[in-house]
Order: structure tokens, then C-alpha cells, then sequence
């Protein structure tokens, strides 16, 4: 008679845990991706989403202690920016815009900040080149949400 041999009623896990300490090495890489920027209070405000075709977008960021951070969209987005004074935002912007000029600008200030300097920084943004400056608002609360 031949030797026969029961069927092994194991699962082998080994491939499984690759998968799951690949996933984990994923979640680590990206997840200080996902707590990046400088922490604004955006004011609330009912406006459209805007499609723009730029992938990497000029985001000016102003604190409530009027701290302004410059960043360039996604390429940077591990960074929150590099700190500017309102003197060298001209400087550092006009280059950004020089090298291309298509680029969107927009402007994240906190809504307690003086109106005045939200005004100050957009006028130097259109004295470095730029043909238009967004605003970037949180959308309004529903009611009754």
C-alpha cells in the first residue's frame, strides 16, 4: 500500500503578514503627510469649489499673528512653508511667478486677522506678477447638520 498523507488543514499565514507590513510601512510614510500645514482659522463663507488645471498652486498662508507662510502646492506638502516677512514676500513670490507664470495664487488667511492685512499682502502678490489672487474659505455649517 501507498504511503498516503492527510491533508495539511493549516492556513499559511506568512503572505499575509508581508501584505500587512507593506500596508503599515504605507500608513507610516503618509500619514504625516496628512497633518501638515500651518494651523489657520478660515472664515466661513458660501463659495464654489474652484477646478483649477494647476496640479501645484502658490498658497499664501497667514496666521492670526500675522505669520506669513509661502508653500507651493503638492511638492511641498511635508512642509508648512517657508516663513516670509511681508518685505521679502514680493521677492520670493516674483520668482515663483517669473519662473511660471500660470500658476494660481491664493491667499489662506485667519479669519480674525485684520482686513488691512490680508489687503497688504494681496497688493504685494500683484505688484510680483500675480494676474489674480483666490481666497481659500471653509464652507458654511448647514444648518440643522
Amino acid at each position: 500500500m501507498a504511503n498516503r498523507r492527510k491533508p495539511m488543514s493549516e492556513i499559511n499565514v506568512v503572505p499575509y503578514i508581508d501584505v500587512m507590513l507593506v500596508l503599515l510601512v504605507i500608513f507610516m510614510a503618509t500619514a504625516p503627510l496628512l497633518t501638515q500645514g500651518v494651523n489657520v482659522d478660515l472664515p466661513n463663507a458660501p463659495s464654489a469649489t474652484i477646478d483649477d488645471p494647476t496640479e501645484d498652486p502658490l498658497v499664501i498662508s497667514v496666521r492670526a499673528d500675522s505669520a506669513i507662510f509661502l508653500n507651493l502646492g503638492i511638492d511641498n506638502a511635508e512642509d508648512e512653508g517657508t516663513r516670509v516677512t511681508i518685505y521679502s514676500l514680493e521677492d520670493q513670490a516674483g520668482k515663483i511667478l517669473r519662473a511660471r507664470p500660470e500658476v494660481a495664487v491664493y491667499v489662506k488667511a485667519d479669519e480674525s486677522l485684520d482686513y488691512g492685512e490680508v489687503i497688504r499682502v494681496m497688493s504685494v502678490l500683484q505688484k510680483a506678477g500675480a494676474q489674480s489672487v483666490g481666497l481659500i474659505t471653509d464652507p458654511p455649517e448647514l444648518a440643522g447638520g
